[in-house]
């Protein structure tokens, strides 16, 4: 491992106030399958889009490729210098046959005004030859398994004539066979003088396939290993070992009354047997790593998606919550990942968002809204969350993270619920805005409201949570009380 493909030195990428990458630095070999790890967030997407041209990185940065040096690259520079990408989801056409997924960008790119099927067809062949695959190129992607589709993915960067593959999660969607069979393609790949570089939460896959593994913690490098000098403790400890002060919490404040219960939930692909209870006034963690399937449980739960199976009841009576309708007359809120995309009207009013979850109670005989009644509402939750500028007229996606996000909670808590299930709840956030979010969870809590949190940061969910649940791949694999559990009892959870 001696010819490097590629070397980074002085990697940073700054977003806004927030810094997603902070001086990253490490070189890639030929030959080499070189694994990156981190918590959610740690920064591996990001320096995956500085390396692919998507992302500008701050100035200083240096990639070198070959013998080229680049203080950044456009993502067609990026192809021309052989680095190639394949995503989680594919990212391919469906209704397009195997050759046109595999050659179609490459056909493009020529850029000749006419696309030749034969040429296609036989670049699908040639490549598909070199990862000795067989597939039939004419078969529509779409009828394929997962397996298959992902592998026309890796034959799709490969007709590029890539030197340098990122795989980005590339067994999520795979059982223990097909992830077999793709290990044996990737060694092949290896052997033939390919670097790759396999993003990955799954330990066990890592030290199974990888020579080398550079660890990221909150944007920063923390170190490349040989996995013949590291064991997955030694790597868990350096994904989750910043020093964070935080308090426990306590659970005084929880009663005996269980608000929530659900029995046996499954959905097929997403979570399977779900079983837990939520009482008033906890505040009851669900964490785990990206498609976990903590989210889809909480979908159910409020009625965005409906579950194939399994029981829900509400302080002790069974329910069906068909829709989102039936989960708030049941006395949910859903606090989404997305606060801009699927929590806020952004360029409406504050107090537009702040009413329009009880829109009845402010129109008029006329059934128009009564200008009065909605600033009332808006001026309450501005002042009670703490919301600055205190300005019910701003346009709400003129405020900033935090703040927008407690504009989501407060037109949740304007329906007066009695379960809140809160996604992500400091996900962008500052660490003073966050803070203040933390501090109103525990005082909602307090009041007697039962709170469901999925966080993926485990320092959040240990001081803000009364109880955390650890999901992986669909199961809950893990239940501690707050004051007994470590991150690294957490992480073992979430990935072993």
């Amino acid at each position: 491992m001696e010819d490097i493909v590629i070397a980074l030195q002085h990697i940073s990428k700054t977003f806004a106030s927030v810094k997603a990458l902070n001086d990253v630095g490490f070189s890639i070999c030929a030959g080499e399958v070189h694994a990156l790890m981190g918590e959610n967030g740690a920064g591996k997407s990001t320096l995956i889009k500085v390396l692919t041209g998507v992302y500008e990185p701050d100035t200083g940065a240096e990639i070198q490729v070959g013998a080229e040096r680049f203080t950044q690259l456009t993502p067609l520079e990026a192809v021309k210098k052989g680095i190639a990408v394949t995503y989680q989801d594919f990212s391919l056409f469906p209704n397009l046959t195997v050759a046109e997924n595999i050659s179609i960008s490459s056909e493009v790119e020529k850029n000749t005004g006419i696309l030749s099927w034969r040429r296609m067809r036989d670049n699908a062949r040639e490549v598909m030859e070199k990862m000795k695959i067989d597939i039939d190129p004419d078969a529509q992607l779409g009828a394929l398994s997962a397996a298959k589709q992902q592998l026309v993915a890796i034959a799709r960067a490969l007709v590029h004539d890539a030197k340098l593959l990122i795989l980005d999660e590339p067994t999520s969607a795979l059982s223990a066979n097909e992830v077999d069979k793709l290990f044996g393609i990737i060694d092949q790949l290896r052997k033939q003088g390919l670097a790759i570089l396999f993003v990955s939460h799954k330990i066990d896959e890592v030290f199974r396939i990888s020579d080398r593994i550079t660890v990221l913690r909150d944007g920063t490098y923390i170190g490349t290993y040989p996995v013949q000098e590291v064991t997955p403790d030694d790597i868990i400890n350096r994904m989750v070992g910043r020093n964070v002060e935080y308090e426990r919490c306590t659970s005084e404040n929880v009663k005996e009354n269980v608000l929530l219960e659900v029995r046996g939930l499954t959905k097929a692909g997403n979570y399977k047997d779900i079983n837990f209870r939520l009482h008033e006034g906890e505040i009851l963690g669900i964490t785990g790593l990206v498609g976990a399937g903590r989210t889809e449980v909480c979908q159910s739960i409020y009625g965005i998606t409906t579950p194939d199976s399994g029981e829900i009841f509400i302080s002790g009576h069974q329910v069906k919550v068909t829709d989102t309708k039936r989960g708030t007359q049941l006395g949910i809120a859903f606090v989404p990942e997305d606060r801009r995309e699927q929590g806020l009207v952004t360029k409406k009013s504050i107090k537009n968002n702040l009413s329009i979850t009880v829109i009845q109670t402010v129109l008029n005989r006329l059934r128009m809204i009564d200008d009065q009644k909605e600033t009332e509402i808006a001026e309450r939750y501005l002042k009670e969350l703490e919301v600055r500028p205190e300005l019910p007229q701003l346009e709400a996606g003129k405020l900033s993270g935090g703040n927008q996000q407690k504009v989501v909670i407060g037109k949740c808590l304007a329906m007066n619920p009695r379960i809140l299930i809160i996604d992500e709840p400091t996900n962008g956030i500052d660490v003073g805005a966050k803070r203040k979010i933390h501090q109103l969870l525990k005082k909602l809590a307090e009041q007697g409201m039962g709170i469901i949190m999925v966080s993926s940061e485990l320092p959040e969910v240990l001081s803000v949570s009364n109880r955390i649940l650890v999901m992986r791949r669909g199961h809950i694999t893990g239940e501690f009380q707050s004051g007994e559990a470590t991150q690294e009892q957490i992480m073992h959870k979430a990935i072993l």
